[in-house]
């Protein structure tokens, strides 16, 4: 509902403009009508218009009263101080002033002979800058009022949306002006009783275009200072941003030497000792298992012939899935024979130690060619994961840089021990589409009718909500992001499964005495899947029209947790999601805002080890948001108001819809330096990426052009 509001916001604030301006055109004619009967036609043609603008104007106002009654006030408080007055009031004024005047000047029996020259009384009225001016302003109004949808001030800040209101006064000032001098040469003698000619073409286009210099150069001022500031810096230490405790504190941006803990000193009954990310490793003893991954080019095929120039792991993709036992500690050495912007492996999902986490610039340097690094951590968490590169994440994934990881139970149940474990890697190659892994078709795989199938289903997409479809079985979602849930329930063969990108889903059933697909992007014709069946064979099911929706927050059966929507919480922090345009790193770019500002302007979310933290995330904007957490799983609490009441919904990569507000918690019991990004790649890589840090935890690792370090 939000993402339509919006949308009908923005149609209607369009079309405003375009009628405001076109019906202050006509205004601006009525003075040179050569005739009464002219003028009378023109002005009853401009209530008409007057109507029409005013149709567009309610549409506008209407979407943010809709928004108050439906929305928080994050999502509304700008847009009625801001935008509903500016879509609103200069209609007020034509419809109070400018209407009024005009249906006098019409009925004024002085202009009923169409004969008779115009007097220049009734030329000085229709030239009357009142008349013009407001629908001028109407015009102008919804463009200021569009300008705030794309750039919001948000948090809402008067002084900053300030500036658009004394640019719209100072225009709307010189349209006046213009229009009484206008009015001043109507009403003269010297034009009476002929009529009172418009300026000739040449004269116009000259004032024209000095109109429109005059605004590219006044233009040119906030756009050549935006261009100029937006660099980045060559070197951006991680620790010395603005910062949130959220307690209701937000420091600015200090130098690397204070750090973030210093400005908790003095709330601080007892600061920690001070930490280094490199010390915040995994354990030391000797691994249960190992592996090498090595980053490399390579030309790899999919099933229907296609090549891609792909950066792999090994030489394929996806990168070798990684299996290890619950308890077991895992040592993986990562080499880059020729990935020449660098790698890491960053462990998607799996709470590992600090050090180990694979961000360049937060939690290592970027491994170069010819380079090595060693991640060492215990595999407690039982579930699906993934592994992908954290240097220039947007490339490196999107080209190949990716793998999964399962954590098998060290001591599973006889139905686990025999199920067919099926992992299903979803990816959009560039010129070659989507693929499970190298399959760009239908898989087909023969399972015995009564065998336990889990499906892990994992979304690597760059800003697509995968959809995944299961028809021939009823079956259960076992899992969400590596977390089991309490007793899910039966779903309905064709229920929709969205899938946002990061995230992963186990899905489980039973293998039944007939074929069962999994389709992706499933739609009529869909050749994109794994087709089951008892003996390898078989055609693939119909899928039913329409079909609901998964939605995990009714799913399961209750169950304890640590804690809850009713705990005592040390810290509590808003993340609000937007959009604006601007510019980052000198281009001109559609920015995603945390907390209305990009990185490395974005606040630090600052905790103690210990503390249990809530955060509420907004998304104001109009696109979906994947929020990823590195190093957590957060509990979410509710959604858009309505609590979590099924299963314990444990999450690392929440789907953020347009308008949704979610309420989650987590225990900050793993000290680091941990990003907290949009998984939507596109969007961190301009700026969405903010952290989570614990106090005294400090990293000797940077970001920046001249450390080779990027992470996204």
């Amino acid at each position: 509902m939000y993402g339509l509001l919006v949308s009908i916001e923005m149609a209607s604030l369009l079309i405003l403009a375009l009628l405001g301006w076109m019906a202050g055109n006509l205004a601006y004619k009525l003075a040179h009508a050569p005739s009464g009967d002219r003028l009378r036609r023109q002005g009853r043609r401009l209530i008409v218009w007057t109507v029409a603008t005013t149709l567009a104007a309610a549409a506008a106002t209407g979407s943010v009263v809709a928004m108050a009654v439906a929305f928080d006030r994050l999502f509304w408080l700008g847009r009625v101080l801001l935008q509903a007055p500016l879509a609103a009031v200069p209609l007020l004024f034509v419809w109070l002033v400018s209407v009024p005047k005009l249906r006098r000047m019409l009925r004024d029996p002085g202009l009923q002979d169409a004969a008779a020259p115009i007097a220049p009384a009734f030329r000085r009225a229709a030239a009357e800058p009142g008349l013009a001016t407001a629908y001028r302003a109407s015009a102008l109004g919804a463009l200021t009022a569009f300008y705030y949808v794309l750039n919001a001030p948000v948090p809402f800040d008067l002084a900053e949306a300030t500036i658009p209101l004394l640019v719209y006064a100072a225009a709307m000032a010189a349209i006046w002006f213009g229009h009484y001098l206008r009015g001043e040469r109507a009403g003269r003698a010297a034009h009476a009783p002929g009529a009172f000619p418009r300026p000739p073409l040449w004269k116009r286009g000259l004032r024209g275009l000095a109109i429109a210099a005059a605004v590219v150069a006044a233009a040119a001022v906030p756009l050549t200072i935006g261009a100029s500031t937006s660099p980045l810096p060559d070197r951006i230490d991680m620790t010395a941003g603005p910062m949130d405790d959220g307690k209701g504190n937000v420091a600015a941006a200090h130098d690397h030497g204070s750090g973030h803990a210093a400005h908790l000193a003095a709330t601080a009954d007892a600061a920690p000792a001070p930490v280094s990310v490199a010390d915040l490793t995994g354990p030391d003893s000797e691994p249960d298992r190992r592996f090498t991954l090595t980053a490399q080019k390579k030309t790899v095929r999919l099933a229907s012939g296609q090549t891609i120039e792909a950066w792999t792991y090994d030489g394929q993709i996806p990168g070798p899935e990684l299996r290890v036992k619950e308890g077991e500690v895992v040592e993986v050495t990562l080499v880059n024979k020729d990935i020449d912007a660098g790698s890491t492996i960053h462990w998607h999902g799996l709470d590992v130690p600090n050090a180990e986490d694979g961000v360049a610039g937060v939690t290592q340097n970027a491994v170069m060619p010819g380079e090595r690094h060693t991640y060492r951590f215990k595999a407690e968490q039982v579930g699906t994961f993934w592994y992908h590169t954290h240097q220039d994440s947007l490339e490196g994934v999107s080209k190949g840089l990716f793998g999964s990881l399962v954590v098998e139970p060290a001591h599973p149940d006889p139905d686990r021990a025999r199920e067919k474990d099926i992992t299903v890697m979803t990816h959009l190659w560039d010129d070659a589409g989507i693929a499970i892994g190298a399959s760009d078709g239908v898989d087909r795989v023969r399972i015995a009718p009564g065998t336990p199938v889990r499906l892990r289903l994992i979304n690597t997409d760059n800003w697509i909500r995968q959809t995944y479809r299961l028809v021939g079985s009823d079956f259960q979602v076992a899992a969400i992001d590596g977390t089991d849930l309490n007793e899910p329930g039966d779903l309905a063969g064709g229920t929709k499964l969205v899938l946002t990108t990061g995230g992963r889903y186990d899905v489980t059933f039973v293998m039944p005495d007939r074929p069962v697909f999994l389709g992706i992007g499933f739609a009529a014709g869909s050749r994109l899947g794994i087709l089951m069946s008892p003996d390898g064979s078989g055609d693939i099911p119909d899928a039913p029209s329409g079909g609901s929706e998964f939605d995990p927050l009714h799913y399961g059966k209750p169950a304890k947790t640590p804690f809850g929507p009713d705990s005592a919480f040390d810290r509590e922090f808003t993340m609000v999601l937007d959009n604006k345009l601007g510019f980052y790193d000198g281009k001109f770019e559609m920015l995603y805002t945390l907390n209305g500002e990009v990185f490395p302007n974005t606040p630090a979310f600052m905790v103690r080890e210990g503390d249990l933290v809530k955060t509420t995330i907004v998304n104001r904007g109009m696109v979906d948001h994947p929020m990823h957490l590195h190093g957590h799983h957060v509990l979410v609490l509710s959604r858009n108001g309505e609590p979590a009441d099924g299963s314990p919904w444990w999450s690392d990569t929440l789907d953020v819809l347009p308008g949704d507000t979610y309420e989650i918690a987590f225990r900050a019991d793993n000290p680091g330096v941990w990003m907290d990004h949009c998984h939507n790649l596109t969007h961190a890589v301009v700026g969405m990426t903010m952290h989570l840090m614990y106090e005294g935890v400090t990293t000797p690792y940077e970001a920046g052009r001249s450390t080779g370090n990027h992470p996204e």
